[in-house]
């Protein structure tokens, strides 16, 4: 039977797969759009299967933020290329994650992929799904943070689409809150105070610290000293408090919440890509794997 453009239209809405594919899948079923739609929900399924192995690093950093200012939630959505990145499709994708996740404090991954993206009921692993069926690449919701200020407020930060930062502060204002989250961007802290470092983190660095001292072969007090020194300068450089401020490096940004009368209460910080390992390939050869592999 003769496949309309009309149909073919409604079915790409429906699937978000490519023209000629809709217009195959019609054909093979008799025009029939239900069973044309499920026969490209299957081979959509299995092209996301078959690019899962595939790298993905780049993507978008996305921050959303409740209308009253007390909730907001980080996500990154990684693709393969930067060029993915900026289609319309991948970032309204990659908002309906974020939206979700603020509106529905998912406990884990899992739990936010087998939620509904939107009104229809299609869960964010199906959409993931479609979305690298209509693209070609593969595509991840990598992680995710949520924040809920009961007593202070939040601030949030994008620096382009890399980096994304939120930080809760009890006291202060919204201009002390952003110059902390812009800080927080930049200077890369592990956890607000020493408090947050961990035991294995400390044993690790004092052991480091311990044998470079000894080999000075000084005595076993000057020693002791110069690793609780060493100490201490490590963790002014990895957690926020003991951090020199950017805008003005002769304070801390402990010593700048505290003329505020502020305190940090927490931050969360993505980075794209962060900790991700990239493959390096031939460009000739990359573009021949991924024409293969389509």
């Amino acid at each position: 039977m003769a496949i309309t453009a009309a149909q073919v239209k409604e079915l790409r809405q429906r699937t978000g797969c490519g023209m000629m594919e809709c217009k195959k899948a019609l054909t093979e079923a008799d025009g029939e759009m239900e069973a044309a739609a499920e026969a490209l929900r299957k081979s959509g399924l299995a092209k996301a299967d078959k690019k899962a192995g595939r790298v993905a690093a780049e993507g978008l950093i996305v921050v959303e933020v409740s209308g009253n200012g007390k909730q907001a939630a980080i996500v990154e959505v990684n693709s393969e290329t930067d060029f993915v990145a900026r289609k319309e499709e991948f970032q309204n994708f990659a908002r309906a994650v974020a939206g979700r996740v603020l509106e529905s404090a998912p406990a884990d991954m899992d739990a936010l992929m087998a939620l509904p993206i939107d009104g229809a009921g299609e869960t964010v692993e199906v959409a993931r799904r479609k979305l690298i069926a209509a693209i070609g690449e593969n595509i991840n919701v990598r992680r995710f943070s949520r924040r809920e200020a009961e007593k202070g407020g939040l601030a949030s930060y994008l620096h382009g689409v890399r980096i994304g930062v939120l930080v809760e502060l009890e006291g202060g204002d919204a201009a002390l809150a952003r110059d902390v989250a812009m800080h927080i961007a930049a200077s890369k802290p592990v956890c607000v105070d020493a408090d947050g470092v961990s035991r294995e983190l400390l044993d690790k660095e004092k052991e480091i610290f311990s044998a470079q001292a000894a080999a000075s072969g000084k005595p076993p007090e000057i020693v002791e000293k110069m690793v609780s020194g060493r100490l201490r300068k490590f963790l002014g450089e990895i957690t926020l408090l003991g951090q020199p401020f950017v805008k003005d490096p002769d304070q801390t940004v402990g010593k700048l919440l505290k003329a505020a009368g502020a305190t940090a209460v927490g931050f969360d910080r993505l980075e794209l890509g962060e900790g991700v390992e990239k493959k390096t390939e031939n460009f000739a050869e990359e573009v021949m794997a991924q024409v293969q592999s389509s």
